[in-house]
């Protein structure tokens, strides 16, 4: 069986009601280094990355209220969204992955291109793959 080639994790992803307030855990108190914030896909979401040494975890927080992740966020709360795996091509990854892809590239940080997996072929596990 073919796999997925990558370049190994490029960010674990959690969903947040409010990036000002998530700071306030992961960067003043476990002390995670701040790298960047963006708002991305015409400002409706704000993607903050902390290093964590070996990876980088990502703080998505909706920006608008008619936002999916909003409805996230009520069903389940601040928490775990995905985890992203670098590849150098996401387009050309998406089109040798063994496992099903969402149809649609979406916007990512510093200008990468990103991508989902299928996640009702991955046993529910949200799985992102982002690079050039």
């Amino acid at each position: 069986m073919p796999s997925l080639p990558h370049n190994g994790l490029d960010h674990l992803a959690i969903v947040v009601p409010d990036t000002a307030e998530a700071l306030k855990l992961w960067h003043d108190q476990l002390g995670f280094p701040l790298l960047y914030s963006e708002d991305v896909m015409e400002g409706t979401v704000r993607l903050t990355h902390l290093d964590l040494g070996n990876t980088q975890l990502q703080l998505v927080e909706p920006l608008t209220p008619d936002h999916p992740l909003q409805a996230w966020l009520k069903e389940n709360g601040a928490g775990l969204h995905h985890f992203c795996l670098n590849v150098d091509d996401v387009a050309a990854a998406g089109e040798i992955s063994p496992i099903p892809t969402a149809p649609n590239l979406h916007q990512g940080t510093q200008g990468k291109r990103a991508l989902f997996l299928d996640r009702n072929a991955t046993d529910g596990i949200q799985v992102e793959l982002t690079g050039k």
